[in-house]
């Protein structure tokens, strides 16, 4: 899987998954999905993105040149 798009499968899933806490568990979860929100807005203008780093890591995209988020590896 290309890098791009597991981070869009990371962030869509913890949106999700923020959802559904909230009507489950307590409206506090929302806070989740306001973190994902704030991290991709400021990946869009810094080209820093955590979740980038982090699947990185994980061997997620190993081979591809370049990143989503605008910077080199």
């Amino acid at each position: 899987m290309k890098l791009e798009n597991a981070i869009r499968v990371l962030a869509g899933s913890l949106v999700l998954l923020s959802l559904i806490l909230s009507q489950l568990v307590s409206p506090w979860w929302l806070l989740l999905a306001a973190f994902v929100g704030v991290n991709l807005i400021q990946s869009a203008f810094t080209g820093f993105c955590p979740a980038e780093n982090i699947l990185r890591k994980l061997g997620v995209g190993r081979g591809e040149t370049g990143s989503c988020c605008g910077t080199s590896a």
